[in-house]
């Protein structure tokens, strides 16, 4: 039979998105032809995946124009389309319902901010679980049955995203063995700040001296800004799209990241990853897989510059061996 189409609106952070990969993988090994709407940078991210990913229209009216749009291809498509649920709102927000629920769509999501009677169908969450959980339990709900969690995400990169990995690292010298750092954190926990403070110090003083090439790839603006400032030693990527990002992360011996998106991204191309954490939950935010190991300090404070240090020689000495 050919696929069911499917509107998912996507959220918004690289992060939500990672964790979302499982719940989409299964929904289109159930028979969906998924169509997604999410930040300009979506496509890159999951175009190893060969998801129809359109970029987000900008405001309200455009975005409603385009469900719209989305709504009529779909139904022209498939007969059944508007009389089953046909759209998943991953966003918690009262717009995001509102602009399905105007466009004519029978979405499913979260109940939450008084949206419910927004959604063809509202689900209760369970905000204590982990947030791959909380998106693989709407999937179930919508199939209508439960599965067991899956242990760990898988990103895809393209043959694409592969070719310029290998041109960066050309263009770069950068040789086998080297670190990547992802000091950055778009957002707070729970108003407070993500960034470990001794990333600087890091870079300086413990990855020179054990012999490392250390790779950043600040993103656009501020972080360019900070790049600039903080971590001159380090060999800089900039402008790099998530899906080569994909692939330098994943062939790095060592990824040290604060709770951010390309912490997510390097646990889901199976990198060696230590996961630096303050205020966040790792219960509820941590980055999934097998090869990734967190380091926190007690109270949900920061760890020390010595313990990250620590951490990461040991995983760099497993690595050698590997």
């Amino acid at each position: 039979m050919p696929p069911r189409p499917l509107i998912v609106r996507l959220r918004n952070w690289v992060g939500d998105v990672v964790l979302g990969i499982p719940m989409l993988q299964r929904l289109q090994d159930a028979g969906y032809g998924l169509h997604l709407l999410g930040k300009g940078w979506a496509r890159d991210l999951l175009a190893g995946h060969g998801w129809a990913v359109e970029p987000l229209a900008g405001t309200a009216r455009e975005r409603i124009a385009q469900l719209r749009r989305l709504r009529a291809a779909c139904a022209a498509a498939d007969p059944g389309f508007t009389r089953r649920v046909n759209a998943l709102a991953l966003p918690y927000s009262f717009s995001s319902a509102l602009e399905m629920r105007l466009a004519g769509l029978r979405a499913m999501g979260y109940r939450h901010e008084g949206r419910g009677w927004l959604l063809h169908a509202a689900v209760a969450r369970d905000a204590s679980r982990h947030e791959m959980a909380i998106y693989w339990a709407l999937g179930s709900a919508l199939l209508g049955e439960p599965a067991p969690l899956p242990q760990r995400i898988t990103l895809r990169p393209s043959p694409e995203h592969e070719s310029q990995a290998v041109a960066l690292r050309q263009r770069l010298a950068l040789r086998p063995g080297y670190v990547v750092v992802c000091p950055f954190a778009g957002g707070t926990f729970e108003k407070l700040d993500k960034c470990w403070p001794d990333f600087p110090r890091l870079v300086a003083e413990v990855l020179p001296p054990m012999g490392r090439e250390v790779l950043i790839c600040p993103g656009p603006g501020e972080e360019e800004a900070i790049a600039a400032r903080d971590y001159g030693g380090c060999r800089v990527a900039r402008g790099v799209g998530l899906g080569a990002y994909a692939v330098l992360l994943r062939d790095a011996a060592l990824v040290v990241a604060n709770d951010t998106g390309p912490g997510h991204m390097a646990a889901a191309v199976g990198a060696p990853l230590l996961s630096v954490l303050g205020p966040t939950d790792p219960a509820r935010w941590g980055a999934i897989g097998p090869t990734v190991q967190a380091v926190q300090g007690t109270g949900g404070g920061w760890p020390s510059l010595a313990e990250v240090a620590g951490r990461a020689a040991a995983l760099l000495a497993t690595a050698d061996q590997a």
